[in-house]
């Protein structure tokens, strides 16, 4: 079998399909049935390993020779079975008596002679024996019985007039006839009587030139399709006379021709022809031009015909006068013409007001000169230039000039380009929709639209930004710019009316949150497969997705990825999540800076309130001092203690501490530091202190409002109290010689403050009699004999 002739049949066998096959499928899948296919598998017979719940068989393109009952008797379910293409020569009905459910049964491409009848399925919808070896019409008197019959194909290779006289009462929706073999005796004629069908599909064959003359009258015919039509000057009117009859009825508005070899002159024919006949859409694919092309006269009289539609024109006429190809068909009088994918180079302007509303001019080769100029075609409402050469948007919007009804314009897949920088375009005021998708348009396309454009086209072009200063877009309500190098998404500030935005396939990387402010009208954004950079700035945006209806933002959450950085590529924007801290520089450095200032507030009061600097500084001199004792030779390191004590008071108490304290301690062979005689000159102050109290068992403080005022006698407290806690012993004695106010004591002798407060204290009695008790305590404080290294000693040592 022929390519060209399994294409025409597929094309009538889609509809079909469709409604029969995927329904059935799709209804069996939902009750969880079986679909099997088997096709393409070299099969040479039925397998037996199907199961018995199988519904939907497709053996088809396989070897099988024969059909016995045991092969699918058993599938007592089965609805849907396809045998097409195998070598199945005979077929007895009765192998399908148990498939009482059987809906579609194709038998097409095999190489049947002959069956034999028996009762069959009446719920059978679709039965296809076409393109088998019949000689006569395979048609039993059972197949009266199919009342819910749809299709039949039949082959044969000669009629007779009552061949379908027992389904004459069916009510069919179209029969296909496979005349390929169809012959007939030269000056002999034969008559085929069909009496109801909605759709007639003659084949014939694809190599010889038309010579069927067969009357086949139909009732009710409502679309006559022919395929495979090979004509010359010679036998163009057998094809005439053979359209005849099957033109006949009223009811046929719908006229197909496919795979039609043709003169020109012959095609002007049928369409003279077919002028004044009942036919309202006629549809010519694959039409090839052979011989020659020249004028033809052609009378446009009053038609019923509304559309032509020419679909893949082959012309194998070198030279010929284009006006005389052209004339033809831009003076018809139909209110829609297609002509695609031919090797049309121009379209003639009809010499007076036309009755085209739709032009579809789809994959020729025209260029900017196309209806230039031209003011006939003020009816003309659609007009598709899809896939040509045209190259210049200024002249498109010229060539529109004199359209005055024209609301759709279809300018894609071209080449288009506006370079000019004044925006002054000429378009006509009408149109509504326009497609410039798929060209090399720039951003300064934005200043050559029509200015009452309600959908506008844009995508795959080479577009980076849209300008803000466009004024003339306010009806504008859908635009698509997917597939072009936009980095934002655009606000409605210029597009006032903007409710549908398709965007998607750009450099959106950070869209504004405040679109949907922006775009109040908005009910469908399309902004998907962009490159997301999951930051800060996208967060805001997500948000504002997330408030509004999941229909308006289409493709969410799937489409939307994030694509930067690394880390988070692949992440779903809705998955995308950051802390506001981290986002809000202002919070941030609130939320560090408060603590902050609150810490060096505290710090600074404590400073001022505890005297702080001091204390570092005294803690320096330690540090320092105790670093120069790691410095000193070992020997000198080497000592016990030397005193029994060390005394600290004001120099306005020395008096009574030279007088009283120090004669009463040395009568007791207690010694005695004091820093007149016993500091070593050469040292610093602080470090004879430490040596001093270091070298002393205990350290007596004599406490008065004297000794507060002054800042050595703190320093040696100081000390006294760090070696206090350094050698954990209790070595401090507290003599109070006057009493000492608590308002008295600066702040920052803290210190002082907790010692009184903590310790026992020595008060010095007014009265004499209480002063044997007084030195009786000092006295107790002192029982321990000291290993004393004399001076002697020491430098022996």
């Amino acid at each position: 079998m022929t390519k060209d002739k399994e294409s025409a049949v597929r094309n009538l066998h889609f509809v079909y399909i469709l409604t029969l096959v995927f329904e059935t499928i799709i209804h069996f899948s939902d009750e969880s049935e079986f679909v099997v296919d088997m096709s393409k598998l070299g099969l040479i017979r039925v397998r037996k390993d199907l199961s018995p719940k199988t519904k939907v068989l497709d053996m088809s393109q396989n070897y099988i020779s024969e059909l016995h009952l045991s092969d699918i008797g058993f599938l007592s379910g089965l609805k849907v079975l396809r045998l097409s293409h195998n070598r199945i020569q005979c077929l007895d009905i009765s192998i399908f008596k148990f498939n009482q459910d059987l809906e579609y049964l194709d038998l097409s491409h095999n190489r049947l002679q002959k069956i034999s009848c028996h009762p069959i399925t009446t719920s059978l919808k679709h039965l296809d024996l076409s393109f088998n070896d019949f000689d006569a019409l395979p048609i039993c008197k059972e197949f009266g019985n199919l009342t819910q019959l749809n299709f039949l194909g039949l082959s044969a290779t000669k009629f007779q007039q009552l061949d379908l006289l027992p389904i004459a009462h069916l009510h069919l929706s179209c029969i296909l006839l496979d005349l390929e073999g169809y012959f007939v005796k030269e000056n002999e004629k034969e008559s085929l009587q069909i009496l109801n069908t909605k759709e007639l599909h003659l084949v014939f064959h694809p190599n010889s030139f038309f010579f069927v003359q067969v009357n086949i009258s139909v009732n009710s015919l409502g679309w006559l399709q022919l395929t495979n039509i090979k004509l010359n000057d010679d036998n163009c009117q057998v094809l005439i006379k053979f359209l005849s009859e099957l033109t006949r009825g009223p009811s046929l508005l719908n006229f197909t021709l496919n795979h039609m070899e043709t003169t020109w002159k012959c095609l002007v024919g049928v369409f003279q022809f077919l002028w004044p006949k009942p036919v309202e859409y006629l549809n010519i694919y694959n039409l090839t031009i052979v011989e020659s092309i020249s004028e033809e006269v052609f009378t446009y009289h009053e038609t019923t015909l509304k559309a032509l539609n020419i679909e893949h024109v082959i012309n194998r006429v070198f030279i010929f006068s284009q006006t005389a190809l052209y004339t033809v068909f831009s003076e018809m009088t139909v209110t829609m013409l297609t002509i695609s994918d031919t090797p049309f180079v121009h379209m003639l302007c009809p010499q007076k007001p036309s009755t085209f509303t739709f032009l579809n001019f789809t994959q020729n080769i025209f260029t900017d000169s196309v209806f230039q100029n031209c003011h006939t075609l003020t009816r003309l409402e659609t007009l598709i230039l899809q896939k040509n050469e045209l190259k210049d948007l200024f002249k498109v919007g010229l060539m529109t000039k004199g359209m005055l009804s024209l609301e759709i314009l279809d300018v894609s897949w071209n080449s288009l380009e506006y370079d000019r920088h004044d925006g002054n375009c000429t378009w006509v005021g009408s149109i509504v929709v326009l497609n410039l998708s798929s060209n090399i348009l720039t951003d300064s396309v934005f200043r050559c639209l029509p200015p009452r454009v309600k959908v506008l086209d844009l995508h795959s072009n080479r577009i980076r930004s849209i300008p803000k200063d466009v004024t003339s877009l306010e009806t504008l309500q859908e635009l698509n710019v997917a597939s072009n190098s936009l980095a934002h998404l655009p606000g409605c500030g210029t597009f006032s009316s903007l409710s549908i935005l398709i965007i998607d396939y750009n450099s959106v990387s950070n869209p504004s949150a405040d679109f949907f402010q922006s775009c109040q009208k908005i009910r469908s954004l399309k902004a998907g497969n962009n490159p997301f950079q999951c930051t800060c700035e996208l967060r805001d945006f997500i948000q504002s997705v997330e408030q509004v209806s999941s229909e308006v933002v289409e493709g969410w959450p799937d489409s939307y990825k994030c694509d930067y950085p690394e880390s988070y590529k692949g992440t779903p924007l809705k998955d995308f999540h950051v802390s506001q801290l981290s986002c809000n520089t202002a919070l941030l450095i609130v939320t560090i800076g408060v603590p902050g200032l609150v810490l060096a507030v505290t710090v600074t009061v404590l400073c001022i309130y505890l005297d702080l600097p001091w204390y570092l500084r005294m803690v320096c001199q330690w540090t320092q001092t105790r670093r120069r004792a790691r410095n000193v030779p070992l020997e000198e390191l080497q000592r016990a203690l030397q005193f029994h004590a060390f005394i600290s008071y004001s120099e306005h108490d020395s008096a009574w501490v030279k007088n009283e304290l120090v004669p009463c301690l040395e009568k007791e062979d207690i010694r005695i530091c004091l820093h007149e005689r016993n500091f070593v000159p050469g040292k610093s102050i602080v470090e004879n202190i430490i040596n001093c109290i270091e070298k002393s068992y205990k350290s007596i403080f004599v406490l008065s409002p004297n000794f507060v005022q002054s800042e050595w006698c703190h320093y040696e407290l100081y000390f006294a109290h760090h070696n206090l806690f350094n050698e954990g012993s209790n070595n401090l004695i507290l003599i109070l010689l006057e009493a000492i106010p608590q308002n008295s004591i600066p702040g920052r002798y803290h210190k002082l403050r907790a010692l009184m407060a903590q310790r026992t204290y020595l008060e010095w009695p007014k009265e004499k009699s209480k002063h044997g008790l007084f030195w009786a305590n000092i006295r107790a404080a002192f029982n321990i004999k000291l290993i004393l290294v004399t001076e002697n000693d020491d430098v022996k040592a």
